[in-house]
């Protein structure tokens, strides 16, 4: 179980820093319209990746977030809305992972 929670800490991380690199990519070039397309690509893949890792239960979870219409007008906002409303849950996600991870002794 120790190398599962593991595993799981280190996708949850990976699936984090795609997200940041999907949002920075997508700032540079401001085409938000492909960066809400990636986004939702990546969505699919982490919410498969997360039942995988973590159960069913889960990834179901994970897979039901559907965010709420936005009336910004502003597609830099909403889209950037779009990825904090995604990274908050999975930061969660890899918090918890990680606090089941036993730490290994001895370190300090």
């Amino acid at each position: 179980m120790t190398n599962q929670s593991g595993a799981a800490c280190n996708m949850l991380q990976k699936q984090l820093k795609e997200l940041d690199q999907i949002c920075q990519e997508t700032m540079e070039t401001l085409n938000t319209v492909a960066g809400v397309e990636r986004v939702a690509k990546w969505k699919a893949r982490t919410g498969a990746l997360i039942t995988e890792s973590l159960g069913q239960k889960e990834g179901q979870r994970f897979a039901a977030l559907q965010p709420g219409p936005s009336f910004t007008n502003d597609m830099v906002e909403e889209f950037t809305d779009l990825i904090d409303y995604f990274r908050t849950p999975l930061a969660d996600l890899a918090k918890q992972a990680a606090q089941a991870t036993p730490r290994p002794t001895g370190g300090n």
